[in-house]
């Protein structure tokens, strides 16, 4: 059992934030930097067009990733990151085996397990609304 001010919770939501933030940003960052050949073929497939999906994939994988990196409106950043993940495994992939949705599956897992939790205090949301507005569960007392 952690006490109430044991670092691990917070440090165990860092590294969460950071590894899967890096990760998803290599997906946006290859979106953005080939958005010229991909922008008229990309999947659209909740009927906005091709190339607005894209950005809108960008904006989630690569703009969002980075405050899920810097622990800045995570539980805001964390909403298009697990909506992305939500069309990628039930509708871009509906069809496909489970081993082409796993990865889906869980980077949506830790985008709803970081919005139910917060960013933890290691984080710049902790800098800014403290802990009444950042609360989370890194910093709930221990039972």
């Amino acid at each position: 059992m952690y006490s109430k001010t044991s670092p691990l919770p917070s440090l165990g939501l860092l590294l969460l934030r950071v590894a899967f933030g890096v990760m998803m940003l290599v997906h946006g960052w290859q979106k953005l930097s080939g958005f010229s050949e991909m922008a008229d073929a990309f999947p659209d497939p909740i009927g906005m067009g091709s190339r607005l999906s894209l950005m809108s994939a960008i904006g989630a994988e690569f703009g969002c990733s980075l405050l899920l990196i810097a622990g800045l409106l995570t539980r805001v950043a964390v909403l298009p990151l697990a909506f992305t993940m939500v069309i990628a495994l039930f509708v871009v992939h509906a069809d496909d085996p489970w081993q082409t949705k796993e990865l889906a599956a869980a980077y949506l897992a830790v985008y709803v397990a970081l919005l139910l939790t917060g960013p933890g205090s290691l984080s710049i949301d902790r800098l800014i609304f403290g802990r009444g507005q950042a609360a989370n569960a890194a910093d709930a007392p221990a039972e």
